[in-house]
């Protein structure tokens, strides 16, 4: 079994990160491992039992839950929220299960049952945070799952638009078909076969410093990652639950980077204005990349989730 304490490549990646960013032995999150669907799930935890709130923080497919402790998972905790961040099947040191073919569709369920195995221990409210995919992700799970009390995305990437296939494929004509020919192929043995993320996606966007890209490569867990043609038909061409236009879950924030070369504004407007019967709020983080590395952005993000948060946390 790996533990983050094991992994050398998170540390390499949280170099590039402001000197407050960087987890030390002292400010490391507690790490669990939760047994699901034969899966042994890791978690990052930033216990509080007496927080208002907890906070679930969902991956995308270039980035893992320790990247997601060390910008936002530590330093909500030091605004009083309890946080979790988990490493979804197939990325991060999460287990899978022997022999198991792990598709989109999957870590949605996932994540609605994370909801419920932490509402079992107590009926705090639950506010989802996903970066990159995880922000439609967060958005899928409520839609599945109703306690939901908030949701922010760091970007909302509706992938039955052909735009943003365009724009977020690795190039314009692998964008154009990429659906179709994974959908095909899903359908034969190839199912199983894995390709690297960041042949199939804009993975070279990621960050905007190249020394922190190529740190971002050498992780075989996060943006090394290597996904399944399943895994891929399923991430394409998942149908929500519920269509923007009567989610009428939770308030949603989107929290854009500013410098983002991946996923600009213009990508997620197109989903978040369909959603009309509950608020939606954006806010623009100044200077920063797509996995934000860079300040003022990262403080904005903070402090406009840690806001977020106090006015959904009961009186």
């Amino acid at each position: 079994m790996t533990t983050y304490r094991e992994q050398p490549e998170w540390r390499a990646i949280q170099e590039f990160l402001p000197e407050k960013f960087r987890l030390t032995p002292d400010t490391e999150p507690a790490e669990e491992w939760w047994d699901h669907n034969g899966h042994r799930i890791h978690l990052d935890t930033y216990r509080r039992p007496a927080a208002p709130l907890k906070v679930i923080l969902f991956h995308g497919v270039g980035t893992n839950g320790r990247q997601m402790s060390t910008i936002l998972g530590r330093p909500l905790a030091e605004r009083g929220y309890e946080t979790i961040a988990i490493d979804m099947p197939t990325y991060g040191v999460t287990e899978v299960a022997d022999g198991a073919l792990v598709t989109y569709d999957e870590w949605v369920r996932t994540g609605s049952d994370l909801i419920d195995a932490e509402r079992a221990n107590d009926d705090r409210p639950i506010v989802l945070y996903g970066l990159s995919a995880g922000g439609m992700q967060a958005y899928h799970v409520a839609a599945v799952n109703k306690h939901v009390a908030g949701i922010v995305g760091m970007t909302f990437l509706d992938q039955r638009s052909r735009r943003v296939r365009v724009e977020t494929a690795f190039d314009p004509v692998s964008g154009f078909v990429g659906a179709g020919v994974m959908k095909a192929l899903a359908r034969t043995p190839l199912r199983r076969l894995r390709l690297p993320m960041r042949l199939v996606s804009k993975m070279r966007a990621l960050v905007n410093n190249r020394s922190a890209a190529r740190a971002c490569y050498a992780d075989k867990t996060s943006a090394g990652n290597r996904a399944s043609i399943a895994f891929l038909d399923s991430y394409l061409n998942y149908q929500p639950v519920t269509e923007p236009e009567d989610f009428d879950v939770c308030p949603v924030l989107l929290t854009q980077p500013a410098a983002d070369r991946w996923t600009p504004l213009h990508l997620s407007e197109p989903f978040l204005n369909k959603i009309t019967k509950v608020p939606v709020t954006k806010t623009t983080l100044d200077n920063a990349g797509h996995y934000p590395l860079e300040q003022p952005g990262l403080d904005q993000m903070i402090d406009a989730i840690t806001h977020f948060c106090a006015e959904l946390a009961p009186a």
